[in-house]
């Protein structure tokens, strides 16, 4: 039949292995934490580095609230977070595109990874903190492959605003902002009794109306976190975080959201181009056959875009007599 084994490519030394029941809990509970899958040593550089951009985005607001007395200025200069920062310095786009970050993606969204978004939140003592939501309510993906990586540069606890989940939530659609007709990950039309919800991501539970159909699960969990550990959530997942109790203590973290990398992200946080924002989003493990963008910083990805496998061939799973799969890769015009 003309069939070739695909040859395992060149594995890393340090390379993660997600076990089964990591696989389960995630699809289960919609999210799994992976417990220093970071070295300590590195996080505390990228603490450094976190250290020095909350510095500067003082200044900045500071700045900003002596210069600017238009209101909606000043909301933004209140601002604990910084979006997309992989596209302003190297040490973001190298962090969203850690090789054992990827090395879960893959067995949970691959094995092909887009690299869509990444946060720094500095959350400082007294402020912070974002009401229930669901991610995928902002980032669309078709198909639906949208997750998140939580990594924790710092500890992370109930006092200082860690992240608190719904177990199980993941099951839910996607609740959508009112007047959403198929605009969103799943279109209303398509369920009978699928209603809107205002204010999402608002802290105050009375205004969020997510909030009412998280009153119908047993009680959230928080999800305290060590610096290394890396939690992933599924983006149909109830999640939220409350402010900074504490009165000496920041909680920054690095969070990135990723898809399968044969998804359709009509999304880019920069704005839209045509249709599409595939064109915008990091090819960072695997292939795909919708556009892709290339790391602005040249951090090493691990793509097969322009592999040995030529376009007139197919892969197929094939069992083996001690009953493992294995990829095979069939020429066209020899498969049955």
């Amino acid at each position: 039949m003309g069939q070739t084994y695909v040859p395992k490519a060149k594995l890393r030394e340090d390379r993660y292995y997600v076990t089964v029941e990591e696989y389960k809990q995630y699809h289960r509970d919609g999210f799994v934490i992976v417990r220093g899958l970071l070295d300590p040593k590195e996080i505390e550089q990228y603490a450094v580095w976190a250290e020095r951009l909350r510095i500067e985005n003082e200044g900045k607001r500071k700045q900003a609230s002596e210069e600017d007395t238009d209101p909606l200025k000043a909301e933004f200069a209140e601002k604990t977070r910084v979006h997309m920062i992989s596209r302003l310095y190297p040490e973001g786009e190298q962090l969203m595109l850690h090789p054992r970050i990827l090395d879960v993606l893959e067995a949970l969204t691959g094995p092909d990874v887009y690299a869509l978004q990444s946060m720094i939140f500095f959350n400082p003592p007294g402020k912070g903190g974002q009401g229930w939501h669901q991610d995928a309510y902002y980032i669309k993906t078709h198909p639906d492959t949208l997750i998140g990586a939580w990594i924790a540069l710092e500890d992370a606890d109930e006092e200082n605003g860690c992240l608190w989940v719904v177990p199980g939530s993941n099951h839910e659609p996607i609740y959508p902002p009112p007047g959403d007709h198929g605009g969103n990950v799943h279109a209303r039309e398509a369920f009978s009794n699928l209603h809107s919800v205002e204010h999402v991501s608002h802290l105050d539970d009375e205004v969020n109306t997510l909030s009412k159909v998280v009153s119908h699960y047993p009680d959230p969990i928080p999800v305290p976190l060590k610096p290394g550990d890396v939690l992933f959530f599924h983006s149909h997942l109830f999640h939220r975080s409350y402010p900074n109790r504490t009165t000496d203590r920041y909680r920054r973290s690095y969070v990135c959201h990723y898809c399968n990398a044969r998804s359709f992200v009509p999304w880019d946080h920069d704005g839209y181009e045509g249709d599409s924002g595939n064109y915008r989003q990091i090819l960072a493990r695997g292939r795909t056959h919708l556009a892709y963008a290339e790391p602005l910083f040249d951090t090493p990805v691990d793509i097969t875009q322009h592999d040995e496998i030529s376009e007139s061939t197919s892969v197929t799973m094939m069992g083996m007599d001690d009953g493992m799969m294995m990829p095979v890769v069939q020429e066209k015009g020899e498969q049955d």
